[in-house]
């Protein structure tokens, strides 16, 4: 693998990272707002979501990296005061994961290639479970551009900071 190459998948690990953190932190607050019959669905999530982002860490340090840290708080991408709102921001955050992961796919090769592919899949079924809706290419919806009505900015995957 180039130079390049490593420093594509560095990059993309790193992102990958921040929106664990990010999905972590939604979760926190979807967990508090989410009505009793769904709570065990987000807290499965939100398990999956940090077990992942300690992988993430362990292979940022592997390629020699320093991991990207949390921030503090997040900026939702809307106000969160019910159970609905809390599903919606499930969705998203599961949407926007699935589309950092796409781009790992991308600059990842081997095993690392096929890990990233396995937690595109796992977040697309989330948001279909949480938003019951599905799309083609999971991770790439957001990526088609405002016409297709894909939803939050192209370059986020997390929540704002």
């Amino acid at each position: 693998m180039s130079d390049e190459a490593k420093k594509a998948e560095l990059t993309a690990l790193q992102a990958a990272l921040a929106a664990e953190h990010a999905a972590v932190y939604g979760y926190g607050v979807v967990g508090g707002r989410i009505d009793g019959r769904r709570r065990a669905e987000a807290r499965a999530a939100y398990d999956a979501h940090r077990a992942r982002r300690d992988a993430l860490v362990r292979e940022v340090r592997d390629l020699g990296g320093e991991p990207v840290a949390a921030s503090a708080a997040y900026a939702l991408p809307f106000p969160v005061p019910d159970a609905a709102s809390a599903v919606r921001l499930a969705a998203q955050l599961e949407e926007r994961v699935a589309g950092v992961y796409s781009d790992l796919v991308r600059a990842a090769a081997g095993e690392r290639r096929g890990s990233a592919a396995g937690a595109l899949r796992e977040a697309a079924v989330r948001a279909v479970r949480w938003s019951g809706e599905s799309v083609a290419f999971p991770g790439l919806a957001e990526r088609a551009g405002d016409e297709a009505g894909a939803a939050g900015p192209r370059t986020s995957a997390s929540p704002t900071t």
